[in-house]
Order: structure tokens, then C-alpha cells, then sequence
């Protein structure tokens, strides 16, 4: 019998992973994808707003060139932590349903069936991105995910978004050699929430006219040539070869409802948790990570919420006694 099943492999379920086993509970841990999946996934010149020792798990040093580490650091250091700790990693197998009975939990994935006690949502947010909602969306131009720059050398690039990750998107592509980079933009200015060294550098590339920008703007069409828009203004259609949306992502909602879980009735469907376990309103279902703030995936980083994981595990291995 399984006492607890991780669902996701990144930082926090890999910390799950890690309480358990102190604990002495036999556990088994799901991706759908690569060790820290959603890390791997980030943009290859990434680095970090925290500094290394705040992304620390298991005890295991993280030692890192500069304070705050890269993409390429981090991907190195869990899977230092995962070799240290001997975690037993089921990756490359999706969870497609959950059941529960009166006692146990039924984990179907694509190979096989699985129970167990307890169930664990580390599932972050970063594998469901928020989509734009216009005809064309689905053509190939468009990309919700950035890796480098290189492939938008000479191209015509739109960038929907004004947090973090259009921020950064806009500038790498505008001086690695894009033709032109135009930002389109919900909001009526840059995310007050950028980081404090891209903000300013942003702001004077579209104040100079390097990069265009259009607020309180929206998409209307994306066509293979062309991408329609408007503003307050008028509607515009300019020439476009690729349109790569920094629109943000969102938590497995469904997979949470299917077994239960409640939410609050707030702008971020939060879901509804024990604070001092982690427990949700549905027993033997816990959360942890970003996917306890619902829409508001900026509240849950990996430095404030490793927490959980030691207050999840505490809180199982009462239950299994």
C-alpha cells in the first residue's frame, strides 16, 4: 500500500518526496515530464530573482556562481538533490483521473493503476497557459512558451503580455536581431512587478521607439501575415511572423475538482486549505506550492512555500499511525 502519491516532480513535490522518505512513508512521485518539468521549460539565458540558498530542498547545498542562480544551475542542483536522496521518480507518466472511495485514492496514469492513501498536488501551474481567445490562435506562429532568442532573428515578433516574461522576451529578441519587436498590452502601462533592473530599460526602449508598444490594447485576429488589433483608438493590422504570448498560465483546476477540492469564492479560485496542514477540504488531499493560490500563481514561490512540504508530511504520518 502506497501512503502518499506526489503529483509533480518540480522543486516542491521533489521536497515532498524527500519529507516522506524521513518520515518512513512509502511514496511514489508522477511527472508527466522531465525532473522539474516546468523548470526545464524556462528560457535557456534564465536567471533567477531569488538568490540560490533560498531555493534550497533536502538539506543539499546549492552553490551557485553568482547569488542568484541560472536555469542550467538549478536543472544541475535537483538533480544533485534527487541523486543524494535516491527518490524514487516515476517521470514521463501522466496522472489522466483520480478516484476516490470512502478510503483510498485510485491514480490512473498513462501506464498503469495506482492506490494510495493520500494524494499530493505539487503541480505548479506552468504546463496550462492562459490562452488569448482570437481566430488564429492555433496557427504555428504562435507560441505560448520562449526559449532563446535565435529563431526570431529577422522576423517581425508580437509580444502579448506585460509581466516579467514579456518583458524579457521583448528585449532579448529586440537585441539579438528581430526585425522588429511590438509589445500588445492589456493593461495601461508596463507590470509594476517587474523586476527592478528590466523595468527602466523596457520603459526607455519603447519611450526611444525601439520597441513599439500598444496599451489598453487587445487582439481581434492572427492571420499567417498579419495580426489584427486595436486600442482605445482605432484597430490596426500589421505584418507579423510570429506572435509569442507571455499571457500567463494556470493551475490543473479540473484534476483538483475531480477529487473534491473546493475553492474560495475570491478573483483567484483559490482553493480552500488547512493552513496548518496543507490538508484541502476533501480528505487525504493535499496541496502544495504555487497551486495553493489559484489564478494568483505569484504568491506561492519555491522559497516560501518548502515549507509545506514538511507540514504536509508531518500531518500524513500522524493519519498513517
Amino acid at each position: 500500500m502506497i501512503d502518499v502519491i506526489i503529483i509533480g516532480a518540480g522543486p516542491i513535490g521533489l521536497a515532498c518526496a524527500i519529507e516522506a522518505k524521513k518520515k518512513g512513508l512509502k511514496y511514489m512521485i508522477f511527472d508527466k515530464g522531465v525532473l522539474v518539468n516546468s523548470l526545464y521549460n524556462y528560457p535557456l539565458n534564465m536567471t533567477f530573482f531569488s538568490t540560490s540558498d533560498k531555493l534550497e530542498i533536502g538539506g543539499v547545498p546549492f552553490i551557485s556562481h553568482n547569488s542568484k542562480p541560472t536555469r542550467a544551475e538549478a536543472l544541475e542542483y535537483y538533480r544533485r538533490v534527487t541523486s543524494h536522496w535516491k527518490l524514487k521518480l516515476n517521470l514521463y507518466e501522466s496522472v489522466e483521473n483520480i478516484k476516490k472511495d470512502k478510503v483510498q485514492f485510485k491514480v490512473k496514469t498513462n501506464n498503469a493503476t495506482y492506490k494510495s492513501d493520500n494524494i499530493v498536488f505539487a503541480t505548479g501551474f506552468y504546463d496550462r497557459p492562459f490562452l488569448i481567445g482570437v481566430p488564429g490562435e492555433d496557427l504555428s506562429k504562435v507560441k505560448h512558451y520562449y526559449t532563446e532568442p535565435h529563431p526570431y532573428f529577422g522576423m517581425d515578433i508580437v509580444v502579448v503580455g506585460s509581466a516579467n516574461s514579456a518583458v524579457d522576451v521583448a528585449l532579448e529578441t529586440y537585441r539579438k536581431g528581430a526585425k522588429s519587436v511590438t509589445m500588445i498590452i492589456r493593461e495601461k502601462e508596463i507590470g509594476t512587478n517587474v523586476k527592478y533592473w528590466a523595468r527602466p530599460d523596457i520603459v526607455n526602449r519603447i519611450k526611444e521607439g525601439s520597441i513599439k508598444a500598444y496599451f489598453n490594447a487587445e487582439i481581434t485576429l492572427i492571420e499567417k501575415d498579419f495580426i489584427h488589433f486595436k486600442d482605445n483608438k482605432k484597430t490596426y493590422t500589421i505584418a507579423n511572423d510570429f506572435v509569442l504570448a507571455m499571457t500567463g498560465y494556470e493551475p490543473n483546476f479540473e484534476m483538483l475538482e475531480s477529487v473534491g477540492v473546493r475553492f474560495q469564492k475570491d478573483d483567484y479560485k483559490t482553493p480552500i486549505y488547512n493552513d496548518g496542514t496543507m490538508e484541502s477540504n476533501s480528505k487525504g488531499v493535499y496541496l502544495a506550492g504555487v497551486v495553493c493560490g489559484g489564478y494568483k500563481t505569484n504568491k506561492w514561490f519555491i522559497e516560501n512555500s518548502r515549507i509545506h512540504a514538511s507540514i504536509i508530511m508531518n500531518s500524513v504520518a500522524l493519519q498513517q499511525k
